[in-house]
């Protein structure tokens, strides 16, 4: 048997003892498995900011192929990648390469340890050519990389991925470079936005950024929802994580309806993207790019 078979059909005996491992990618009740998977581990102790659901969501088409993605409780987001000619095979797919992922995410090598940071930052140095004391220096992006796995110890890294994209998209957003030109500190925004879900407000706030942006240049949204778009479709037909792909895509999606109807009422809201209860927090302390998270 291949190793790797044998190791996440270990990993599903360990955690849903009553599962057949055999049966993992052939007769098994994908959907009812990944479920109980996180089920399980909220029942072990972890905490999820948005529950322990696992939330499907199929993409409206009249034919085939159709289309299902899948979203975690610990954040992370994949997609079916086989041509399903109905929705339930959509959703099928979709779970069951969630299963694997989330079964793959049990192995020691994917757990924030101290080992785990000690060789995260070890590489991260060599990446940049940085010094060992980038490390504990928090204005710099290795020091921030490193206050936030300290801060998610014990966790693995698909349970640290909603916060990992939350940073993706304030650093694609802009909003990261807003806030460094107002000065604010790495660590303050780092400890604001760890506390903050991804969640609808969040959205609210970039899709608000991003029509700003579109006042200033004409049809950069709908340029940006189009490479958004194929960034997305190809990620999800090799398997990969989709969730920054997919939460770009609603962003801009959000912010040409919120234009449509702006435009109908005749009002344009000129407020920052950025929280003004984060604002007054920061302080003084040079704010550097995040572009290495």
């Amino acid at each position: 048997m291949d190793n790797s078979l044998k190791s996440l059909q270990d990993i599903v005996s360990s955690m849903l003892p009553d599962k057949n491992p055999a049966f993992i990618f052939k007769d098994l009740n994908v959907v009812e498995t990944l479920q109980e998977f996180w089920e399980k581990k909220r029942n072990q102790g972890a905490v999820f900011k948005n529950g322990s659901l696992v939330v499907y969501e199929s993409v409206p088409s009249p034919v085939a192929p159709y289309v299902c993605y899948v979203t975690l409780p610990g954040g992370s987001c994949f997609g079916s990648f086989q041509y399903c000619l109905t929705k339930a095979d959509a959703r099928r797919d979709a779970a069951r390469v969630a299963l694997v992922n989330s079964v793959f995410n049990e192995q020691p090598s994917r757990i924030i340890t101290v080992e785990f940071i000690r060789n995260s930052m070890e590489e991260a140095v060599a990446s940049v050519c940085g010094s060992t004391n980038d490390v504990m220096d928090p204005s710099t992006s290795i020091g921030a990389y490193y206050h936030m796995l300290e801060a998610n110890k014990g966790k693995t890294m698909l349970e640290f991925q909603e916060l990992m994209t939350v940073f993706q998209l304030l650093h694609w957003n802009g909003s990261l470079k807003i806030l460094r030109e107002r000065k604010c500190s790495r660590q303050d925004v780092i400890s604001y936005y760890s506390k903050q879900p991804l969640d609808d407000c969040l959205r609210s706030q970039m899709a608000l950024d991003w029509i700003l942006k579109e006042k200033k240049t004409p049809g950069i949204i709908s340029q940006e929802l189009h490479s958004a778009l194929k960034d997305l479709e190809r990620a999800r037909e090799t398997g990969r994580e989709l969730r920054f792909h997919k939460e770009r895509k609603e962003i801009l999606v959000l912010s040409l309806s919120q234009i449509g109807s702006e435009s109908n009422s005749g009002q344009m809201c000129e407020q920052s993207v950025c929280d003004p209860t984060l604002l007054g927090l920061c302080n003084q302390t040079q704010f550097m790019h995040y572009r290495n998270l």
